[in-house]
């Protein structure tokens, strides 16, 4: 029941044992129980708890306390937190034990002595460079729980913080002339940090509008109606002993600009309008300035008419002016902050000073080609403006209409190419000049002029030189010359001179049968050493002759032979059987050597192609086999030497068919084959061999192995009694090569023995010229059934017995004794 109730409630009625669980029961509530045993006859009196009962689960002490952390280290104390336990244990917690160590020694000692409830807890009275470890536990009313995990070993020394810095400002601040603005921000560091505040790199002093104020843990700067000369670029340091942090800010003060610099120029003034300008202001009050105010007035009136409120060039345009009148102009400059004080002109009268520039003088023409001319004028008078472009025109001779010769300007100077002219047409040219005011009238035309290159003759050829000869001709060869007098080099003319004599013989008569710049001069006399010259030639004529420098001997030129080999005549060349073998070289000397190709010093196989030319020769052998490797050689041979490489030509095909096919061990189920690896592996390592056999009564052959690597193979599963053929063949990455085959078929069947000796040989019966034998089988037949007995005799004293018969049977007469 429960304790504040008076009913009871039964539990259970069949309790046989002498422990019960009650269920249902509500947490925080106190109850009562009683307990009867009963029997047959009835139920005995009831037994009752003699206090109530609390429910509530069991209590434990507390779970180890959570997150123990050092706070602070000084030379002489620690401060630690924690955090509760996880689980009190069913209680609340009554105190916690802080307990620490002396690292180097064993035991932990409580430091606490006080009942001590608060998770937060400076040990004090430390000796400087000790290193301790601390722990904490929590107890409740079971008792003290689990310490916490152990600090990390904490040496007492003061602590050391490098600075650190909070700013409340940006980095750029933009204030009004007369307002105040401040810069203000934390700051901390061990120790504490010493704060500067610097303004363009110069320390800041206060004054009556300058205010610094700095605590242990913020700073402030601070300047009342600030004026434009406050604007910089301020900074603060803050600086310990382990380091220093700086902060930055662009202040700008921003105020109207002030007035543009004078004098104002008049740059052009005419009857109606004028061309003013100025320099912007020297202060432009911390803001771009956004725009200049222009006005103008008449000085016989008071009024100031508005020009423009919308520029920002220092150049300006006054329009509508009377002529006669005096004007002066006033400007005033402006920044999103307001408007300057105004600028004021000197007046000036509006009339016009200045003109158009005159005409030039008649223009010569020079440098003509079929294509372009070049046109010269001098300066015209500039009509008190600078002239700030010349316009060049042209027209054919027979037309009216003049066309300019370019859009682009033509300034500085006085004469200019004129490109794309019509070639055979006839042009003239005239110029006009252009200043600020507008464009003068055009000079009187030029000379007219045929548009087409003037022709000179052309330099001569440049270093001719005997290049190649022989013993009847000399190959020439030179560079085009420099310069071909405007003209198309129509060809060159060659000469040559025996030595001592004085006339020149032509080699060529025309120039356009050598358009080229080389030359074989043919039918020369051998041994004889001549002279040779080189003529350019175009539509204007011959040029000066250019010799060559050295006479030269005729005769046959001597260089040995040279090989460059190709990439297929490296030292192994590898071709699969099918394809085509080609080896080739390139081939120089002089005169050009003999050329000889062999196999393994002997001619080459007829199916060979080989081809010789002026540079060089090939050999090529299609659809190869394996027969057509081997090591080949190419010789080139002149009289000034010869020359030789070899090349290893390796064919790449099936192998060749195993050797020594041998069977052994003949049973009436097996048979062991061996044999060795093929003469000719075919170029390429033998991957495994293929064993077949084949029933002399059947057509087919069955494979018994297609993957053996080894050269020997059981062939297992015969059938007693039949005979066998078999062959192995080869097998490599090209394809499998021929079989080899055994001559005779094998019999399966259980290799024979002779059989044992027979046993109990005695004598049944003997006569005067006879004895009757009789005897036992043996006891091994060797294999197969004995078929018959031989009988032999000895005479006592003799080495050699004598054969009598084969008899069939265990017994035998043997006579003649």
């Amino acid at each position: 029941r429960e304790s504040d109730h008076r009913a009871w409630t039964p539990v259970t009625y069949t309790v046989t044992r002498q422990n019960a669980t009650i269920q249902g029961l509500i947490q925080g509530k106190a109850y009562f129980f009683r307990i009867a045993a009963e029997n047959i006859i009835g139920m005995g009196p009831f037994t009752e708890t003699t206090k109530e009962i609390l429910i509530r689960d069991p209590i434990t002490v507390p779970d180890r306390p959570e997150d123990l952390e050092v706070k602070a280290v000084t030379k002489n104390s620690v401060t630690l937190t924690w955090n509760p336990p996880k689980y009190n244990g069913g209680s609340d917690i009554t105190m916690y034990v802080l307990e620490s160590r002396l690292i180097g020694k064993d035991k932990f000692h409580k430091v606490t002595k006080e009942k001590m409830l608060d998770r937060k807890f400076t040990v004090e009275g430390l000796k400087e460079g000790d290193t301790y470890e601390y722990r904490v536990s929590a107890c409740n009313i079971v008792g003290q729980g689990k310490p916490s995990f152990c600090t990390k070993p904490i040496t007492c020394k003061d602590e050391i913080a490098p600075p650190t810095l909070d700013l409340d400002f940006r980095d750029k601040l933009i204030v009004r002339v007369g307002e105040a603005f401040s810069l203000t921000g934390r700051y901390s560091g061990k120790p504490a940090p010493k704060v500067t505040w610097l303004k363009d790199d110069i320390v800041v002093k206060e004054d009556d509008r300058t205010k610094i104020k700095t605590t242990p843990t913020t700073l402030c700067l601070g300047i009342l109606k600030s004026v434009r000369e406050d604007s910089g670029k301020y900074c603060v340091t803050v600086e310990n002993s382990t380091g220093s942090r700086k902060g930055f800010c662009q202040v700008n003060v921003v105020d109207r600009p002030s007035p543009p610099v004078g004098p104002v120029i008049f740059d052009e003034v005419f009857k109606d309008h004028m061309v003013v300008s100025w320099k912007p202001p020297l202060d432009d009050g911390g803001s771009e300035i956004t725009n200049y105010i222009i006005e103008k007035k008449d000085t016989h009136k008071d009024l100031w008419m508005p020009v423009t409120s919308a520029t920002v060039k220092t150049t300006c345009k006054i329009p509508k002016l009377l002529e006669g009148r005096e004007y002066q102009i006033r400007i005033y400059a402006e920044n999103l902050y307001g408007i300057s004080d105004p600028l004021i002109s000197d007046e000036m009268k509006a009339k016009d000073r200045f003109r158009v520039p005159d005409a030039p003088e008649q223009p010569i023409i020079k440098d003509v080609t079929k294509d372009s001319a070049v046109v010269v004028w001098n300066k015209p008078y500039d009509g008190g403006k600078p002239i700030t472009n010349y316009i060049v025109e042209k027209k054919e001779t027979m037309a009216t209409r003049w066309v300019r010769v370019t859009k682009d300007p033509i300034f500085p100077g006085t004469k200019f190419k004129v490109p794309d002219l019509l070639e055979g047409c006839q042009y003239e040219f005239r110029v006009s000049a252009e200043n600020e005011i507008g464009v003068g009238d055009p000079s009187p035309p030029s000379k007219p002029i045929f548009a087409r290159d003037p022709i000179a003759k052309p330099s001569p050829p440049v270093n001719p030189e005997a290049v190649d000869k022989t013993k009847n001709s000399v190959d020439l060869s030179w560079q085009p010359p420099r310069h071909d007098g405007n003209g198309k080099i129509i060809g060159y003319l060659i000469e040559y001179q025996k030595v001592g004599d004085e006339d020149w013989k032509q080699a060529n008569l025309t120039a356009d049968s050598c358009p080229e710049t080389k030359y074989k001069v043919t039918g020369l006399t051998e041994g004889l050493t001549y002279k040779f010259r080189v003529k350019a030639v175009n539509a204007a004529g011959e040029s000066d002759p250019a010799h060559v420098p050295d006479p030269v001997e005729v005769k046959d030129r001597l260089e040995p032979p040279e090989l460059i080999l190709d990439a297929n005549m490296a030292r192994e060349q590898h071709v699969k059987a099918g394809d085509t073998l080609r080896l080739s070289a390139v081939i120089k000397g002089v005169p050009f050597p003999k050329v000889t190709w062999k196999k393994e010093d002997h001619e080459v196989s007829p199916k060979a192609d080989i081809e010789v030319t002026g540079v060089g020769s090939k050999l090529e052998i299609r659809n190869t086999v394996h027969e057509d490797g081997g090591m080949y050689s190419l010789t080139v041979e002149n009289p000034a030497g010869s020359k030789t490489v070899s090349v290893k030509v390796v064919v790449l095909d099936k192998p060749g068919p195993p050797r020594n096919l041998n069977i052994s061990d003949v049973r009436s189920d097996s048979c062991y084959i061996t044999w060795m690896e093929p003469e000719d592996d075919g170029g390429s390592v033998i991957t495994n061999y293929v064993v077949e056999r084949k029933d002399v009564a059947s057509a087919q052959w069955v494979a018994i192995s297609s993957s053996s690597k080894k050269r020997s193979h059981m062939a297992k599963y015969l059938m007693e009694g039949t005979q066998y053929l078999f062959r192995v063949a080869a097998e490599n990455q090209y394809g499998r090569g021929p079989y080899v085959e055994t001559l005779k078929p094998i019999k399966a069947i259980d290799p024979l023995h002779p059989p044992g000796p027979p046993k109990n040989l005695h004598h049944v019966d003997v006569d005067k010229t006879e004895v009757s034998l009789a005897w036992n089988r043996p006891d091994r037949d060797g294999g197969a059934e004995i078929t018959g007995y031989l009988v032999e005799y000895q005479e006592d004293g003799a080495d050699e017995w004598t054969k009598f018969q084969t008899v069939p049977m265990l017994d035998c007469v043997v006579t003649g004794l």
